[in-house]
């Protein structure tokens, strides 16, 4: 099969969704047909030629407020003139999304809406977590794939006291990773019934 385009754009603060997304990309690269494009905001808005070339793009923001962070709501809003003005180019590609906080829930739920619901306005097809929620009776622990319970997108949880080098823990990088590859697997689903 032909090489398949997945980009990740993501807008992290302190570090931690950065981890976050690196593990996606990580978890997407597995399959060896994949080529990734791991964007900040601030350089995907510099790429749009590049995200209409990608066939899947993954998104990723902290939750801060119940909600993606500021600066990713101005790329979502950025999209409007750039993307759905010239005749809704994202629509058909595969979609995803990760999102990080301080608390195990946080209001992620709340995020990984707001970014299923950006994808659906660009006719993108989203593409779930599809993991058991890790973590979930008394043999269970924070080692598990999926230990926070999402089923939407992948959601990790690291501590407001310590830095990227440390949070989000190693069970929530795999679940990104898992995310990836699962898109990954989708996204050469999707173009090998296209072709």
């Amino acid at each position: 099969m032909s090489k398949i385009q997945i980009a990740i754009v993501y807008h992290s603060v302190y570090g931690h969704t950065r981890r976050q997304a690196e593990a996606v990309s990580a978890g997407a690269k597995q399959l060896s047909c994949a080529d990734v494009l791991l964007l900040n905001v601030d350089e995907a808005e510099s790429r749009w030629d590049d995200l209409a070339a990608s066939e899947a793009i993954i998104f990723g923001a902290p939750t801060y407020m119940g909600g993606p962070s500021a600066r990713f709501k101005a790329f979502q809003e950025a999209t409007s003139r750039a993307v759905m003005a010239k005749g809704f180019a994202w629509r058909n590609k595969i979609a995803a999304g990760f999102t990080n906080s301080g608390a195990r829930s946080g209001d992620k739920l709340a995020t990984l809406v707001q970014i299923a619901i950006f994808a659906a306005q660009h006719g993108m097809h989203w593409v779930n977590l599809d993991l058991p929620s890790g973590n979930n009776s008394s043999r269970g622990s924070d080692d598990e794939l999926n230990r926070l319970g999402f089923w939407l997108g992948a959601g990790a949880q690291s501590n407001v006291d310590e830095g990227p080098e440390k949070a989000p823990p190693a069970a929530d990088l795999a679940t990104a990773q898992h995310l990836g590859k699962r898109v990954a697997e989708v996204t050469a689903q999707f173009v090998r019934g296209r072709v």
